[in-house]
């Protein structure tokens, strides 16, 4: 199956749109139905942090996303182009504590991920040249089922 490449406008109501055709793709991949609630969960997280990120830094920059169904996996990448180099968007920061310990506090993006590594069978975070990258992945049926 060819990659299907969407972009959308950084607003909370495009992440709905964005799920159901990461579904639709998962689905004619092949993706087994057990696994299509974590695929639409693991997309609609994926794309609310990065509409968040856009709103904030780069509201007239659409989101980005490609969906490919090739060699039994199921792939999504999700980027945003937000100029935001502070590196806050994946990381955590240290937190001293009551204890004064200095044990890591997540951000929210970074309790974003923990989710999205939950959802999916394999996730890659990496900074390109167009921007912040999610990878996320699924296994599938053989890639020549898709209809």
């Amino acid at each position: 199956m060819a990659t299907v490449e969407m972009t959308f406008t950084p607003l909370p109501a495009h992440v709905r749109t964005a799920r159901l055709v990461a579904t639709a793709v998962a689905r004619r991949s092949g993706v087994a139905e057990a696994l299509l609630d974590e695929v639409r969960l693991a997309v609609g997280e994926a794309c609310s942090r990065a509409v968040e990120v856009h709103q904030e830094h780069c509201p007239a920059e659409p989101v980005r996303v490609a969906l490919t169904g090739a060699e039994k996996r199921f792939e999504v990448v999700v980027t945003n182009t937000a100029a935001n180099d502070d590196g806050m968007e994946w990381s955590a920061i240290s937190d001293p504590g009551p204890d004064g310990q200095g044990l890591p506090a997540a951000l929210p993006g970074e309790l974003g991920l923990a989710v999205i590594a939950g959802l999916a069978d394999d996730v890659q975070v990496s900074r390109t040249g167009d921007g912040l990258s999610i990878r996320m992945s699924w296994p599938s049926e053989a890639a020549d089922t898709a209809r």
